[in-house]
């Protein structure tokens, strides 16, 4: 049973390194079952979801990308891409609202879209939001296009999120009145309400955690809804708490080391036990520090969701891997 039934639009955020892209995909993946169609779709120019999946860069189109992660039954969902930039973005927006269409295209020419998208911030961050409002209030009149169950956006990092979804806010001294201003207003309608989501991705460290307790203030402060955050990237916990307390204290037993060394058919040497022994104080510092962070994210009052790190690295099995998981502990 997914903790988010009412929601058609997941955006995730999280500080740089976290694996947000990692998330995201992994999550559209898990919605993508029983015949669903989930579009995952990328704002910030990089082409993450193409390095995920190792497929060719995305245009400003949407493609099937892979099917999603089977149900218990076999039934599975597909995934699409999109990759949004802003230019094709204004483009498109010229086309429908204003039929400029080969003017449009004219205007691109001379600069004038680049100028437009890199003046006024504001502007930009509505044109590509826009895209995925489309996306997600699609329904059977919109001829010739996919109707998705779900939308999973992988937006920009937790510190311009509440920016860039407060996009009403951030055209109030630009645009009083006008198509763009009436735009922005009837999208945050979408993201105001119980249909989107803002999923944060961290890691188990104090930066990371704070920056996550600091953008879920700032959406809650802006009336944007707080999904759950994900903690990626979790180490195994190959020691007991008595282990890791005496590997804190430098108190394991070296003879049972060398025993156990010796059994698994390893020259045993002091240099190699001082080694270990090194390594185990080390780790356990290390979770002693994973363990209070884990705490701090307990206390932020949403749910809350484990991803562990993967010792291959993330390619598409990780991927469905890791999909799974976000599905068994209800994210999906």
């Amino acid at each position: 049973m997914s903790d988010w039934p009412k929601v058609r639009l997941h955006v995730v955020t999280g500080k740089g390194g976290t694996g947000k892209s990692t998330v995201a995909s992994a999550l559209a993946l898990a919605l993508a079952t029983r015949g669903r169609n989930v579009l995952l779709c990328e704002v910030e120019g990089r082409q993450g979801i193409a390095r995920m999946f190792d497929v060719d860069p995305l245009p400003y189109q949407e493609r099937r990308l892979t099917t999603g992660l089977p149900d218990d039954d076999g039934g599975r969902g597909v995934v699409h891409a999109l990759h949004i930039d802003a230019e094709s973005a204004l483009l498109e927006y010229l086309s429908m609202y204003y039929r400029l269409g080969r003017a449009g295209k004219a205007l691109d020419r001379f600069g004038v879209i680049e100028f437009a998208t890199t003046i006024a911030p504001g502007v930009r961050d509505v044109l590509l939001t826009g895209k995925v409002y489309e996306a997600v209030q699609r329904n059977s009149r919109n001829k010739n296009a996919i109707e998705y169950d779900a939308v999973v956006l992988d937006a920009p990092p937790t510190g311009r999120i509440t920016q860039f979804l407060n996009v009403s806010n951030e055209l109030a001294g630009l645009a009083k009145v006008g198509p763009i201003k009436a735009q922005s207003d009837t999208m945050m309608t979408l993201f105001r309400s119980q249909r989107t989501a803002v999923h944060l991705v961290t890691v188990l460290e104090e930066m990371p955690v704070q920056e996550t307790a600091d953008g879920i203030a700032e959406l809650r402060a802006a009336r944007l809804p707080v999904g759950g955050v994900v903690v990626n990237q979790v180490r195994p916990r190959d020691l007991d708490a008595d282990d890791l307390a005496a590997a804190r204290a430098g108190t394991l037993d070296r003879g049972r080391i060398d025993a156990d060394l010796a059994e698994g058919g390893i020259a045993v040497s002091p240099e190699l036990v001082d080694g270990l022994l090194a390594e185990a104080a080390d780790h356990a510092e290390r979770r002693a520090l994973e363990d209070s962070q884990r705490e701090l994210v307990a206390r932020l009052d949403v749910p809350s969701y484990e991803l562990p790190r993967l010792a291959g690295g993330i390619d598409l099995g990780g991927l469905y891997e890791l999909a799974g998981l976000l599905r068994a502990q209800g994210m999906a």
